[in-house]
């Protein structure tokens, strides 16, 4: 954990026998979890097992708000539908983790459905526009003479009642959040309960090395991401961030962590605890056969550039891929085999240099292909092309 508020009574709560009640918030601005979502996640499964009940609540009225957590930006707003559709998703993948048996999942609409305008002054009469603005995020947009929506000024608001209605005794969550779990703390008492304790993780670093882990900076590695693509991604981390990925998102005994500190001290080479790490993390997520194998795979593809075992086959018509001139429109063929979205994606990764035919890197969008060409994007996908007008 990186800070508890406060310390001392979440201690004394703990040792009560009593069964707590801790909050998490879930955001369904996106559909899928990454790793740096997975050190509190581990933390709420401990919690469990000590017997706590974990409250997960579906923040499907502040993710059609917008909220900034920290970013320099408005989040956009989005539909029920949009909403709906992220948070199955995102349960999915957060009970891989957690144990649903033992988690209530609440939907902030249960109460904010029954607010009315009134309600709403009501709320928002406890707080000032003083307080919020000493938000950094906040404090830096408005500094910096940048927008801020009224609604985004309720978000915090919003996520404080929501501790009120479920009676939180614990809200856990990143350090990027602490001002709004003050503000829920602060919110309590207003309302005659106790104030909950804050219980804080740190942020894991991205695979960039130098911002917190997030799908919009691309620096992420997804739970939900086949086994091969976790144990690649990890072994790509930069070198400094092995020991944190190791302490925040396995259960590798702290002695024997000790001795990875050493080990790096003394010139070990990296590669092999990145492997380590690489296999814990799929071992957690999919099981020990799905480690080995995803090993295995990274050894013989990117260690040693051979072809996996297999290769899946797009069958193709060519000819509706082709230029006036005969050569195919390779935007327009990653786009048909699904491994870019849009042909605007698929002409940034060529022009990226991430895509291969046969082995060699194209760089321009014309090529001339093959019935059974291989095409290689980035490090971990391959596709055998086959033109589907020589089928009879």
């Amino acid at each position: 954990m990186a800070e508890v508020i406060d310390r001392r009574e979440l201690e004394r709560m703990l040792l009560s026998g009593r069964k707590l009640r801790i909050k998490e918030g879930l955001d369904p601005s996106a559909p899928d979890i990454h790793l740096g979502h997975m050190v509190a996640l581990r933390k709420m499964r401990q919690f469990q097992e000590l017997g706590h009940q974990i409250v997960l609540i579906v923040g499907d009225w502040t993710a059609q708000i917008g909220d900034p957590s920290g970013r320099s930006a408005t989040r956009p707003m989005l539909t029920a539908e949009q909403v709906r559709k992220n948070a199955e998703t995102y349960l999915a993948q957060f009970f891989r983790i957690v144990d649903k048996d033992k988690t209530e999942v609440r939907f902030q609409s249960e109460w904010f459905g029954k607010f009315d305008l009134g309600d709403v002054v009501r709320l928002t009469s406890k707080f000032t526009v003083a307080q919020f603005l000493a938000r950094d995020d906040f404090a830096k947009r408005f500094s910096e003479g940048r927008p801020i929506a009224i609604t985004e000024l309720l978000y915090p608001l919003l996520q404080a009642y929501d501790s009120v209605a479920i009676q939180a005794d614990v809200e856990l969550g990143g350090t990027d959040q602490k001002f709004n779990f003050l503000v829920g703390r602060e919110l309590q008492e207003m309302m005659g309960q106790k104030p909950q304790q804050i219980f804080m993780v740190p942020l894991l670093v991205g695979t960039d090395g130098v911002q917190k882990m997030s799908k919009s900076l691309g620096n992420y590695i997804g739970i939900a991401e086949p086994p091969e693509d976790i144990y690649g991604k990890t072994m790509s981390i930069r070198d400094e961030l092995i020991m944190d990925y190791f302490e925040l998102l396995t259960d590798v005994p702290d002695e024997e962590l000790e001795e990875f500190r050493n080990q790096l001290k003394g010139g070990a080479n990296p590669m092999n605890l990145k492997k380590r790490l690489a296999r814990e993390l799929v071992r957690q997520l999919y099981g020990e056969e799905d480690a080995r194998r995803a090993e295995e795979h990274f050894e013989k593809v990117i260690q040693k550039k051979e072809l996996p075992d297999s290769v899946r086959e797009c069958h193709l018509s060519f000819n509706a891929l082709r230029f006036p001139g005969g050569e195919i429109d390779m935007r327009r063929l990653l786009r048909a085999t699904g491994v870019a979205a849009s042909t605007s994606e698929a002409g940034r990764l060529i022009n990226q240099g991430a895509v291969e035919v046969d082995g060699k890197r194209i760089t321009t969008f014309q090529c001339q292909l093959s019935s059974g060409s291989i095409i290689k994007v980035g490090k971990h996908r391959f596709i055998k092309v086959i033109n589907a007008d020589n089928q009879t």
